[in-house]
């Protein structure tokens, strides 16, 4: 069963069109990878899907259930934006930590305020906050950082960050899980770690996008890649068909240039 269903979607900004006809699908379980250069509109898609953005043009299906519809304004009431962003849990290329509060409380804080508005919070809360403290741990040593807890970001590396940046998308247990360019803003030797994780993701049958310049990875991790040019699907499909046997000539030039460049 396809989580997500992605029909005819596109933005412009100003006479710019970043997207124009995106269709795609997402099965449950599946890891898509995005590639293209920079400006193809990898990462306004990914800032659509989680209302960043609002896009033109296009429906957006979540389980079955249509969550943004460009032609019916009863989608898209700005009231309903946060619930709808929480179906993605977003993890950007610039950490974007709260350097005002710990590791754990970096991971627990959306959950907490959440968890405020449940109707049996005062009755409940010491037991609340305690599972919500038990998840932000648990997923901090799933990505290798139960050492961290009370540490602030200005006090773990780059690549530790990242990764506390991924426990936090992954606290609100997501249907979808997106990364958009996720080493961009890391050193080369903080880049493994990173990539460790989300390999490690994939291996769990999470279902993610990822928005990737790391082709080897996106070949190893991923069961579909989209290759993207100048805001359209130029072709997609698994990474032997796109990788080894491409059938669109820009996608043949955009591997060639990647090739030459490595």
């Amino acid at each position: 069963m396809a989580v997500l269903e992605v029909r005819d979607l596109e933005k412009r900004f100003d006479s710019l069109r970043v997207l124009h006809g995106i269709n795609f699908s997402l099965e449950k379980g599946e890891a898509l990878a995005i590639i293209g250069s920079s400006g193809s509109g990898k990462t306004t898609l990914l800032r659509c899907l989680n209302f960043l953005e609002k896009p033109d043009k296009g429906t957006i299906i979540v389980n079955d259930k249509v969550i943004f519809d460009a032609m019916d304004p009863s989608t898209q009431k700005e009231s309903e934006v946060r619930k709808k962003r929480l179906h993605f849990g977003l993890v950007f290329q610039n950490f974007n930590l709260f350097p005002q509060y710990t590791v754990l409380k970096n991971v627990t804080l959306a959950a907490e305020l959440l968890a405020k508005e449940r109707p049996d919070y005062k009755k409940n809360k010491k037991a609340v906050m305690e599972e919500i403290q038990e998840n932000g741990k648990r997923l901090l040593a799933q990505v290798g950082l139960s050492d961290k807890l009370n540490f602030y970001p200005h006090q773990i590396s780059g690549g530790q960050q990242q990764r506390v940046a991924i426990a936090r998308a992954l606290a609100l247990n997501p249907d979808i899980l997106c990364f958009d360019e996720p080493t961009s803003a890391l050193d080369p030797e903080l880049t493994g770690e990173v990539l460790k994780v989300i390999r490690n993701l994939a291996e769990r049958n999470t279902t993610m996008i990822i928005v990737t310049h790391e082709m080897s990875f996106a070949r190893d991790v991923a069961d579909r890649i989209i290759f993207m040019d100048d805001g359209v699907i130029v072709e997609q499909g698994t990474p032997e068909e796109v990788f080894d046997n491409p059938k669109e000539e820009r996608t043949r030039q955009f591997l060639a240039r990647y090739n030459e460049g490595r």
